[in-house]
């Protein structure tokens, strides 16, 4: 039996092959089709995809073809990938390189036919094969010699990709895991110096970065469990920043979020979470809940328009308490002031209210900030629709 010499840098060949994390990979469509495709275009009985390991040879994809794998002394593509080009073995009981291979001389099957196109990597190394076979001699045209070289680079081109998306899936938790370090630094800082500081109005800048910083970390770890880097729901974004909220709020404190489903780009996501923070940190030092109660804050947020949406924050400061301090919104305090900085940013707006039941503040914000003005009237832009996964709502 003939086994195919090893490459002269085979260390190389394999680490390049390793590289891909594909080995033992659960089928893919997106193979599985070019090997159907090729089956029933060329009248062959067996399409592979094979990749050639040290000892063995795996399939990505196979048409007409049981085993995953076989070991290298069944394996025609480990010569074929000492080619320059294409291989075609006319009739395999009369080649050297496979006449006594079982897969060809019947101890496991009569394929008589062979012909692979290499799989070459963008550095160089042929780490396998797009290879059709037949139960009898033939011949391919120089058509069907083209086509098989084409598909073989497009094969290469997939793996390519998906190689691509994971180095960068992998690339994107490791700046996660940095990220989330940084924040924790940065908020372990702010606690530190507010601790040693003697003035109030030192405190309360401080507590106010604390805030901002605790904004960016909920956004953060909302924007890393979706697959969507640009957009996220403020629904389960909202319902983490509550969690944060109650965590730092005295036992009695409530929050509740009643908020639609939508899908907003993450720059308008990063301003309402500044304003729901700033909002609740202002009802928990001003708002002096009637009877005794527990303080209670409510946010609502719902769609008023095919690229608008309305937060309503509310809280259940019904007494005034101290009245030399003004309302939240129109004092100058650092809370007010990110709030009125972040709405203005995105292009929102405030107003507030007080009520029978106590302070509300309502902000009106865009969707998408690069839907423009047309979404505003009606025609939602493409990049628009996709982001919020589908049409536009009725109004």
């Amino acid at each position: 039996m003939v086994l195919a010499r090893k490459p002269s840098i085979e260390d190389e060949r394999l680490a390049e092959l390793r590289s891909f994390g594909v080995l033992d990979a659960a089928a893919d469509p997106a193979f599985d089709e070019v090997v159907d495709l090729l089956a029933t275009t060329l009248k062959v009985s067996v399409v592979l995809i094979s990749l050639v390991d040290e000892n063995r040879q795996w399939f990505r994809a196979r048409h007409g073809f049981a085993p995953s794998e076989t070991p290298l002394n069944q394996s025609i593509c480990s010569h074929a990938i000492l080619e320059d080009g294409l291989l075609e073995i006319e009739d395999t009981l009369n080649d050297v390189r496979s006449a006594d291979n079982p897969l060809c001389c019947g101890l496991v099957s009569d394929l008589r036919f062979y012909a692979g196109a290499p799989l070459i990597t963008r550095s160089g190394h042929r780490i396998g094969t797009l290879c059709v076979l037949d139960n009898k001699p033939r011949r391919l045209s120089a058509a069907e010699r083209k086509l098989l070289e084409v598909m073989a680079r497009q094969v290469m081109r997939q793996l390519d990709l998906e190689r691509a998306l994971r180095n960068k899936e992998i690339l994107r938790e490791e700046i996660d895991h940095r990220v989330k370090n940084s924040l924790q630094t940065v908020a372990s800082t702010i606690r530190l110096y507010r601790a040693r500081m003697r003035s109030d109005e030192a405190r309360e800048a401080l507590d106010a970065v604390g805030r901002r910083v605790d904004a960016i970390a909920q956004l953060h770890a909302e924007l890393n469990l979706t697959s969507k880097m640009h957009h996220l729901r403020l629904d389960s974004y909202l319902e983490r920043v509550a969690l944060l909220l109650q965590r730092n709020a005295p036992d009695a404190a409530q929050f509740d979020i009643d908020a639609a489903p939508i899908q907003v780009d993450s720059r308008v996501a990063a301003a309402l979470g500044v304003i729901v923070n700033e909002f609740a940190a202002n009802s928990g030092k001003y708002a002096r809940p009637a009877n005794g109660e527990g303080l209670r804050v409510c946010f609502e947020l719902r769609r008023v328009g095919p690229n608008r949406m309305t937060l309503v924050c509310r809280d259940n400061g019904a007494e005034c308490g101290d009245t030399t301090q003004v309302d939240e919104l129109n004092s100058a305090s650092l809370g007010a002031r990110l709030m009125q900085a972040a709405a203005a940013q995105v292009g929102g707006t405030l107003t507030e209210c007080r009520t029978p039941q106590g302070f509300e503040l309502r902000s009106e914000l865009p969707i998408d900030l690069d839907a423009g003005a047309e979404a505003d009237s009606g025609q939602i832009s493409p990049r628009a629709v996709a982001a919020r996964g589908g049409a536009p709502a009725a109004e």
